[in-house]
């Protein structure tokens, strides 16, 4: 019998895998992650807020502006005015008069709030909201497209009004949720009740075509968008180009894309030995599939990329959650882990047959190289559909495979620098573009009049080097010869509430600590037991 109960949560576990680890939920699962506590945090809205002398990045794609000022009264931006000249002293700020906010931010930088188009609030049980929502706005993050959460979509639509009212700490959330049957008329019915809660989008795993076509224009005719992880278990009948055309709004990762120009065959070549639930099959193969598609500027290989252009189609890469298939030991020991990754977080992260995306049962240099040769073809492919127009949006899906909220996000911008985007392509990907694939770029994704006040405050310039951004800041040498930390997000900005970034990353620096200490915790490496 207890042999017949291991089988039993061995495979559900493995059925998680296969069609997404948030596409099927127990119902005693449904409340895994823990709702924050009501917001204590950041200053405002006020009558007026006015961010005096800093240089502006506004998000279109233009050069550094300043110094301005810029004006918000309550939630909104009304003016943006320069306020001197490059290389020559800004005059002192103004006195703030009653029911004013005056920040003197001379020699700062501020950008448009990020919007991260791919994350779950919560990757495995006992995560609580509160440090997913403050590492994010510590590091600038406004805006999230939540697409998968472990628990109730009735609680998704609760987090998402509160965020909306400013009730509690967190991004401004935008809810997909999934849809899980394989029947097109269930399909509908699902995708009417989620619309009828109040959801902004539908998210999509494996499929029959009938179910994902019923879907999706259900979708379309409820004004609703969408998103696809086209998981590789459901490529053979439908690959990325097919849902495209179905009227699919954005595509999740890369799966399905190259399956749209394989170039010898119709279907991946996969060892004749796989399963696809054994995860080191998986993604070991998934490494090895680019290669087997057409290559770069081939005619095969443009038709498919205009062809998605021409259809508005949107990719949301996420470049980062992938990364240490290409380099695992730099994601293990990303420096961020100790002070920052919940004690549940590291344990799930951990080589595992029954944890999603634990798939390090004997990682090994074969693989390491393959996905690296699959990353140089997946960037290019990415760097060519911007430079020909197609939209390409941030997101970076965390919580997984040694990936944590906001700094993977960061992470990010230096894959797509790595990819060939110009830093201020990178800066509009992270804000503008991500805000038209959800539909509200009049509202969000640029610093403009008459926007709203997201924003994100910080003391470098991080266009020549992005790890200032990170919440642990960049190394640099200052004149006495020592290394110093220098960087983070130092205000985070969202809907004219002021934040202190890095308090919140303090406070999150604190759920950790005591974690830890309750459990007597100390993170250790695969195979090494844990400290007494």
């Amino acid at each position: 019998m207890k042999y017949r109960r291991l089988n039993v949560l061995v495979f559900f576990v493995l059925l998680l895998s296969v069609i997404g680890s948030d596409a099927v939920i127990a119902e005693s699962q449904r409340q895994a992650v823990a709702s924050p506590p009501p917001r204590s945090q950041g200053e405002g809205p006020f009558d007026t807020l006015i961010l005096h002398g800093a240089t502006i990045i506004d998000g279109t794609g233009a050069i550094p502006a300043g110094p301005v000022t810029i004006v918000i009264r309550q939630n909104r931006i009304v003016s943006i005015r320069g306020v001197g000249v490059p290389g020559m002293p800004v005059r002192p700020a103004p006195e703030a008069k009653p029911g004013q906010k005056v920040m003197d931010l001379r020699g700062m930088y501020i950008l448009p709030g990020f919007v991260d188009m791919h994350e779950h609030i919560g990757s495995t049980s006992g995560i609580p909201s509160e440090y997913v929502y403050k590492l994010l706005m510590g590091h600038g993050v406004t805006t999230i497209r939540e697409v998968g959460t472990r628990n109730s979509l009735k609680w998704l639509i609760e987090q998402k009004q509160q965020s909306a009212r400013n009730e509690i700490t967190a991004p401004r959330i935008y809810a997909y949720h999934v849809v899980r049957t394989s029947d097109p008329d269930k399909a509908r019915e699902q995708v009417r009740h989620n619309a009828e809660a109040g959801v902004d989008g539908v998210k999509l795993f494996a499929m029959p075509p009938k179910a994902y076509a019923a879907v999706l224009d259900e979708a379309k005719k409820l004004g609703l968008r969408s998103a696809c992880h086209l998981a590789q278990n459901a490529v053979g009948r439908t690959n990325m180009l097919d849902l495209a055309r179905m009227g699919l709004t954005t595509m999740e990762h890369w799966y399905g894309l190259p399956e749209s120009f394989l170039d010898h065959s119709t279907i991946q070549d996969w060892p004749l030995d796989a399963v696809y639930g054994n995860e080191q099959d998986r993604f070991g193969n998934a490494g090895r599939l680019w290669s087997q598609a057409a290559p770069p500027y081939s005619e095969k290989w443009n038709k498919v990329m205009n062809e998605l252009i021409e259809l508005d189609f949107t990719l949301v890469p996420t470049l980062t959650i992938y990364e240490a298939s290409r380099d695992l030991m730099r994601a293990r020991r990303a420096e961020w882990h100790e002070e920052y990754t919940l004690p549940v977080l590291w344990r799930f992260y951990t080589p595992s047959r029954t944890s999603h995306g634990a798939y390090w049962y004997y990682w090994t240099t074969e693989d390491e190289v393959a996905w690296k040769n699959n990353y140089k073809l997946w960037m290019t492919f990415i760097n060519e559909y911007k430079n020909r127009g197609g939209r390409v949006a941030m997101g970076a899906d965390s919580g997984f495979i040694y990936k944590l909220w906001g700094f993977g996000f960061i992470r990010e911008f230096e894959l797509l620098r790595e990819a060939g985007f110009h830093p201020l392509e990178i800066i509009r990907a992270a804000t503008l573009k991500g805000a038209e694939a959800l539909g509200a770029e009049d509202e969000l994704g640029t610093i403009e009049a008459g926007k709203l006040a997201d924003l994100v405050v910080v003391g470098e310039n991080p266009l020549p080097n992005f790890k200032v951004l990170y919440g642990t800041g960049a190394i640099k040498l200052n004149e006495q010869n020592q290394a110093v930390r220098v960087g983070g997000v130092s205000y985070t900005i969202k809907d004219g509430i002021v934040y202190d970034a890095k308090q919140l990353l303090a406070d999150v620096r604190n759920i950790v600590s005591q974690a830890k200490a309750k459990e007597n915790f100390q993170i250790t490496q695969p195979g090494m037991k844990k400290k007494n």
